[in-house]
């Protein structure tokens, strides 16, 4: 669903070094007509290794600029999608966070992955710069992580996330912002050990034009500019960062070891006067690892593709009720590398969301839940790729550890792995770490999808596609009748539907019973 012209819409990127708001119209052509931006430094993420704990100081400083963010995107009448990446993506007190977002901001923040940040920061690229028919590689700096995409027009063809960013490698090489000439040569080197696998990962794709999109590469190339002409533009967008114009400006923060010393900087922001050496030599290392000429400022990143994504697809599925473009084409991706019974599963999924759409009136679920239950029919079976025993876990985390679902947040990757993982075997207890840790809300929707899922599976226990459509009727016994292909014998299959019931009937509330119906006729649809 697209957004209307004329409506309204916010978004904040919740960063590890900074919070960012944009606030956008939609115009008549469907593009995005820019009302206000605003930016907080919060610094709410910190750790030289792994960010695993926001600071209750960090989640007050960012609690508070969120409030403020929020009060500003409401001044304009917006709705606001809010995304949180590396800070709160690998804290283990997240959920603090998060939960005072919701009650003291008033705003339900995303926990987005790496590559699906990447993917949203594409989609503000393509639109800034206008390279529909070029291929990109795209390098968006974070304080907690940088993202790399490959992409062509609005498709991204590869992406990964590292975690390096301007403030993580502060803290661990330049504390305090000092920087000196073992340090540097220490973070050169750990910079290139993260970015040579994901050139290995990246470059045969190719791409026709580097872009970079963050305030720490906007930064650098304004430095330059005050370099070359003794002023910089308030707003860069399309202007080219060469090689040696980026060496000139690495030459220039090395030379003033101190942050103090680095203020003096054309160009630079006090604010980042602590962080640029680490942010420079990190862009540095791109440069080196992709063999990159000269970079393209993107003035777009993260929040205007967060907001180009809500706008063009409503934030759910489509409406032919199947997932959306990118959802299903990486759903599809990862099951092609790891699926080795792929008529079954597709099978499985098609009888199970035949399931879920008989059963509307019960669930009262729509189509964001439906395209979850279709991606974990998908999926389900996955784990096998690892081991058949035990394979409903080992799905669990193939798709959880993923960095190919893209379109997918954080949670919603969860609640997909978990409908997986219980696919068959102990049904969904508040024993299970990963099922405790859901809120309410989303326990119902695993145990309803799983429970759905688990019945479909049984439907083709012999491989065989012998049922061939569902209905069911809700009474005092809720009743799924199938109906088979001619000549079928689906004794096994209503048999072990009959078995696997247990966990739909906690899920409705209501006795599961699976009938057959009259056959199809040979040869007919369904």
């Amino acid at each position: 669903m697209n957004g209307a012209a004329g409506e309204v819409h916010a978004a904040i990127d919740v960063g590890t070094n900074s919070f960012h708001l944009v606030v956008a119209r939609v115009s008549p052509t469907g593009g995005l007509e820019i009302l206000c931006r605003d930016k907080e430094v919060v610094r709410l993420g910190s750790g030289s290794g792994d960010m695993r704990h926001l600071t209750t100081d960090a989640v007050d400083r960012g609690i508070e600029a969120l409030r403020g963010l929020v009060k500003t995107a409401a001044s304009y009448g917006a709705q606001v999608r809010a995304v949180a990446t590396s800070a709160v993506r690998e804290a283990e007190n997240r959920r603090e966070f998060l939960d005072r977002a919701a009650a003291e901001a008033g705003v339900e923040v995303e926990v987005i992955s790496g590559t699906e940040e990447a993917r949203l920061i594409h989609l503000g690229v393509v639109q800034a710069l206008s390279v529909f028919d070029r291929q990109v590689l795209v390098t968006d700096i974070g304080g907690g992580s940088t993202e790399l995409l490959v992409g062509r027009g609005p498709r991204p063809l590869a992406a990964r996330s590292v975690k390096l960013g301007h403030v993580r490698l502060t803290e661990r090489f330049f504390p305090g912002g000092v920087a000196d000439a073992v340090a540097v040569a220490n973070c050169r080197a750990y910079v290139r050990s993260f970015l040579t696998p994901v050139g290995h990962d990246l470059l045969p794709f190719g791409y026709e034009l580097a872009v970079g999109s963050s305030g720490t590469i906007a930064t650098i190339a304004k430095m330059s500019e005050f370099l070359r002409n003794g002023a910089g533009d308030r707003w860069l967008n399309n202007v080219c960062l060469s090689r040696a114009e980026l060496d000139e400006v690495i030459d220039l923060v090395l030379a003033a070891p101190t942050p103090e010393a680095r203020r003096a900087i054309g160009g630079l922001d006090e604010r980042r006067s602590d962080v640029i050496v680490a942010g420079a030599l990190l862009l540095e290392g791109v440069f080196e690892c992709f063999g990159v000429p000269s970079i393209t400022v993107s003035g777009y990143a993260l929040r205007e593709g967060v907001l180009l994504d809500r706008v063009h697809t409503g934030g759910n599925g489509d409406a032919f009720h199947h997932l959306s473009d990118i959802r299903r084409e990486s759903v599809l991706r990862i099951a092609e590398d790891y699926e080795e019974e792929r008529p079954h599963v597709q099978h499985v999924t098609d009888l199970a969301l035949q399931l879920f759409d008989a059963l509307e009136g019960l669930h009262r679920f729509g189509l964001y839940e439906r395209d979850l239950l279709e991606a974990a029919g998908m999926l389900h079976n996955v784990g096998r790729f690892i081991s058949r025993g035990a394979h409903h876990k080992h799905s669990y985390y193939v798709i959880r550890s993923s960095d190919r679902l893209l379109g997918f947040n954080e949670r919603e990757v969860e609640l997909v792995a978990l409908v997986a993982r219980y696919q068959r075997k102990a049904l969904p207890r508040i024993g299970h770490a990963e099922f405790a840790a859901l809120n309410v809300a989303d326990r119902a929707r695993v145990q309803l999808l799983a429970g759905i899922l688990r019945i479909a599976i049984a439907l083709d226990r012999t491989r065989s596609g012998a049922v061939r459509t569902l209905t069911a009727r809700v009474g005092e016994v809720l009743v799924i009748s199938c109906r088979t292909a001619s000549g079928a014998d689906a004794t096994v299959e209503l048999y072990s539907a009959n078995q696997r019931c247990e966990l739909l009937a906690t899920a409705t509330g209501l006795a599961v019973r699976v009938v057959a119906e009259t056959p199809v006729p040979a040869g007919a649809g369904g």
